[in-house]
């Protein structure tokens, strides 16, 4: 394997209509997803944006760059993508793609016997590594940071206004999907969760969503999984597209916002002697500009990139 492809299909609203369309649209999603060259694991979570837009998010991963791309281009996909209904409905549509080399993505679990993400593709995960539990650890488990600084370059190109907005990326823009499992937690380190660490997770999402951009975040949604009947979930994860790595790690290990976070965690590992049933991963991908792409439909000038526009 060389290269694999997330993709984040995206649907947002904010009426009774907005929401039948949004399912009606993830429902297709879906079937798409059982045809050929359909992508071989996704999931679907939801998420109100700073705009008050109800959000879900259907990610879609692909091992295979071939099967994405004939996916893409297969006639249910593209007549549906491309409908005129896409711009006139009562919802707004975008996707966001990222395609990682192998060299350029790196994963990382708590336990590993709950795979999330591309890790639920791989026939096995190794054991425990010692490129953790310090800061630039995320660097140093990249292979491509042995002989390459990593460091963005260039700015986006700003959005042209419009109901169909295509947007490219920029060099070495990262990207970072963090989760949370609290569905096997109980009494003690279930309020622990909920109580202390949970409010400080929602206090940086909110940060990096609302202000973000002041850090190096180009946009940011704190997501909480749903099941096939839009049912919540104890299953949560951030999903964040940062200028580049070290905007990322200059946040993580040095801004007061994680640092509550981290902070909120380690009291609880302290509290609980170590042992949890709480489940944490993230998957990190540093991109090329040209394994990037952005398309917004009908969309508020506040969703996802969009809000780039006379901001750089």
């Amino acid at each position: 394997m060389k290269q694999v492809v997330i993709a984040y299909f995206g649907v947002q609203y904010r009426s009774g209509p907005g929401r039948m369309a949004a399912r009606e649209g993830l429902a297709f999603l879906r079937h798409a997803a059982t045809l050929a060259d359909g992508p071989r694991h996704h999931d679907l979570a939801f998420a109100i944006d700073d705009a008050g837009y109800d959000t879900l998010v259907w990610a879609a991963y692909w091992t295979d760059m071939a099967s994405f791309e004939r996916w893409q281009r297969g006639q249910d996909f593209d007549r549906w993508w491309n409908s005129e209904d896409r711009l006139e409905g009562p919802c707004g549509w975008f996707c966001e793609v990222a395609k990682p080399e192998v060299e350029r993505f790196e994963t990382l679990f708590s336990t590993g016997d709950h795979p999330e993400g591309l890790s639920i593709l791989a026939p096995s995960m190794s054991g425990e590594i010692q490129e953790h539990a310090y800061w630039g650890s995320m660097r140093d488990r990249l292979p491509a940071s042995q002989t390459d600084a990593l460091r963005g370059a260039g700015v986006i190109a700003p959005p042209v206004p419009g109901r169909r907005v295509r947007m490219s990326g920029l060099e070495n823009l990262a990207l970072i999907r963090s989760g949370q499992d609290w569905s096997d937690t109980q009494g003690r380190e279930r309020r622990l969760y909920l109580q202390q660490i949970e409010p400080k997770l929602r206090e940086g999402m909110d940060f990096l969503r609302d202000s973000g951009l002041d850090v190096g975040c180009l946009g940011n949604r704190y997501l909480v999984h749903v099941d096939d009947d839009f049912s919540p979930v104890e299953r949560s994860y951030g999903l964040s597209w940062w200028r580049d790595l070290e905007c990322m790690e200059r946040w993580s290990e040095s801004h007061s916002t994680h640092l509550e976070i981290f902070g909120a965690f380690m009291r609880t590992v302290q509290q609980m002697n170590f042992k949890l049933d709480l489940r944490l991963y993230h998957e990190v991908s540093v991109l090329r500009a040209a394994s990037q792409s952005f398309e917004y439909l009908n969309c508020h000038p506040k969703t996802g990139l969009l809000r780039l526009a006379g901001s750089q």
